[in-house]
């Protein structure tokens, strides 16, 4: 089985202009998409679109006319990049708990044929309390033939969606990932004017999905959805306390 249960750290750093800094622990499923359909079934508090303690919900991500999450991952490479993914797809996500889902960001890993050799990573995100969804696709494929891919995945690129309302749009990412494995590592940086405004490292260790791991990840994390938005707004609330400039959703156009 390719799919597995992530547990660990995710960090998040202000530098400018108010610094502040939190961490929380965390578990996400990464979860191989030809495996889905099945992937619950033997897991009677986790469910396939149904209502559950977790449930894995189709709407919350990409998917083409018919429900398909993988066929439309492929439309969105080959709509940005011109090229289809050949190989297995594997999504890093939460699921919905108690009835609730709410993801910054999922990661969708597009591997080569081989299963192995990361060809290109989607990262769809989502914002809140607008609930927009856009998406960013990195390209790992050498840009040389004669030369492999790397196990690192690096991009640089410009901030094109509104996502923090405390931070503004003239803004560029530069992002790192590792190809999953025993760890699962990600890093992201927001810079301004070559400065480094923000950053969120996400570090996770693999565990195997069972119905130990499953169950000790729900008696461990049992609102783990609840708790990113929670986070988001509370974090949000000490923001704007601190008077932290606020910036309006682009579409308004206007600066507090």
């Amino acid at each position: 089985m390719n799919s597995k249960i992530f547990t660990g750290r995710v960090r998040h750093r202000r530098f400018k202009p108010k610094e502040n800094e939190f961490q929380y622990t965390i578990f996400m499923l990464y979860l191989d998409l030809d495996e889905l359909p099945t992937l619950f079934d033997r897991f009677w508090l986790w469910s396939l679109n149904k209502p559950n303690v977790a449930s894995f919900q189709t709407q919350q991500y990409l998917a083409d006319e018919n429900g398909c999450i993988k066929t439309a991952v492929k439309n969105e490479v080959k709509a940005q990049l011109g090229v289809v993914p050949k190989g297995p797809i594997r999504l890093l996500t939460h699921l919905s708990y108690f009835g609730y889902c709410f993801n910054p960001v999922s990661f969708y890993y597009c591997f080569n044929e081989d299963g192995e050799t990361l060809d290109f990573i989607v990262a769809q995100i989502n914002n809140t309390p607008w609930n927009e969804r856009h998406c960013y696709v990195l390209d790992n494929r050498p840009s040389d033939a004669s030369n492999s891919p790397s196990k690192v995945v690096r991009s640089e690129f410009e901030k094109t969606f509104h996502v923090s309302p405390f931070l503004p749009m003239d803004m560029r990412y530069f992002w790192r990932f590792n190809t999953p494995s025993e760890k699962l590592a990600v890093y992201m940086k927001n810079t301004q004017d070559d400065e480094t405004c923000f950053d969120v490292n996400l570090s996770l260790k693999r565990k195997e999905i069972n119905s130990l791991n499953l169950c000790a990840a729900l008696v461990t994390f049992p609102l783990m959805t609840w708790q990113v938005i929670v986070g988001i707004y509370w974090q949000s609330l000490k923001l704007w306390l601190r008077k932290t400039p606020f910036y309006d959703h682009p579409k308004t156009h206007n600066t507090k």
